[in-house]
């Protein structure tokens, strides 16, 4: 017999998953911005996005948690240290150098197409954690995004951007590269989240923010070394503008929304969260392009929607009549 705290606890359950996937929703809409950016600064290579970007984040985020610093060193030792370098790098530094290459070199599209299995790859780890829902009943949902993948970048494949083979073959591996580490740190954030309890969620972000902003110090210099090239006064406030927004709105705001969202979901549903990415990333694209979808591509948007049902279903069913 259900007793009241039973049900209770069900709407706590309920409640939280609603909660997640809109903060899963919100982390998509700011982090699909990203896509925008290398195409904005145009003018400056990857290395040069991603250190303004994360000086911008580092700084803002050590203004903002200086107050806490004291309350927080006691909690946050060398290992805690060690795992938010591991993070910064994984999560920010090394992906969007990689997603910028990839962008600049192989187009929005074809990059889009590779990032959009991020949710497969996530999904399929999680479904070895302990008590996750099994394997076979998230099979439709891995399917819909693969799908959904497939369908946003077949355009890319099937008439290629301008440039050379060489550039394309780059553009995917940066792509493929970016993929990998992203899923990692998707994957080793969520963890050190759920083991973290005394450390909310924005305070974690604040903390990664100032361990990437650390490493955009050496980004300065190796940026300047590949290119120090001269710009003019317009590009470069272009430049600052988009290192800015995209450090407040992508690295500040989309991360908190992200680290809530992983403690209120578990890691399979948490990977599924990733497509709002994809979707808002077309979305901006197609604003920029100032263009209607393709059949393909609302084809992709309808594959990727259906995906996220799925997955969300499956965890319904799952927690209502278990394995």
């Amino acid at each position: 017999m259900e007793t009241t705290a039973t049900r209770d606890a069900h709407r706590a359950t309920a409640s939280d998953r609603l909660v997640g996937i809109g903060c899963g929703m919100g982390a998509g809409a700011l982090w699909g911005l990203v896509f925008l950016a290398p195409e904005l600064a145009r003018d400056f290579p990857p290395l040069w996005l991603a250190a303004g970007r994360y000086l911008a984040y580092g700084l803002i985020a050590a203004a903002l948690i200086a107050p806490k610093l004291g309350s927080l060193r006691p909690r946050i030792g060398r290992r805690e240290w060690l795992g938010l370098a591991w993070l910064a790098l994984t999560g920010n530094t090394l992906y969007y150098v990689l997603l910028s290459a990839a962008v600049q070199t192989g187009g929005v599209a074809m990059t889009s197409l590779v990032i959009g299995f991020l949710p497969v790859a996530v999904t399929l780890i999680g479904s070895r954690e302990h008590d996750a829902v099994r394997l076979h009943k998230l099979l439709p949902s891995i399917l819909f995004c693969i799908g959904g993948a497939v369908c946003i970048g077949w355009q890319a494949i099937a008439s290629p951007v301008a440039g050379s083979v060489r550039e394309g073959a780059i553009g995917l591996l940066c792509a493929i590269g970016a993929l990998a580490s992203w899923t990692t740190y998707a994957v080793c954030n969520s963890r050190w989240l759920a083991r973290l309890h005394d450390v909310s969620a924005h305070d974690w972000n604040l903390l990664t923010g100032i361990a990437t902003g650390a490493q955009s110090l050496v980004l300065i210099p190796l940026a300047l070394a590949v290119n120090g090239a001269s710009h003019p006064d317009a590009a470069w406030a272009r430049f600052a503008g988009v290192s800015v927004g995209v450090a407040v709105l992508a690295s500040m705001g989309g991360n908190a929304l992200w680290n809530r969202m992983s403690r209120l979901l578990p890691l399979t549903l948490v990977g599924q969260m990733i497509l709002f990415e994809t979707l808002f990333a077309l979305l901006y694209g197609f604003l920029w392009e100032q263009r209607w979808p393709t059949l393909l591509e609302i084809a992709a948007m309808v594959l990727v929607t259906a995906s996220v049902l799925l997955c969300v279903s499956a965890h319904r069913v799952d927690e209502g009549g278990g394995h």
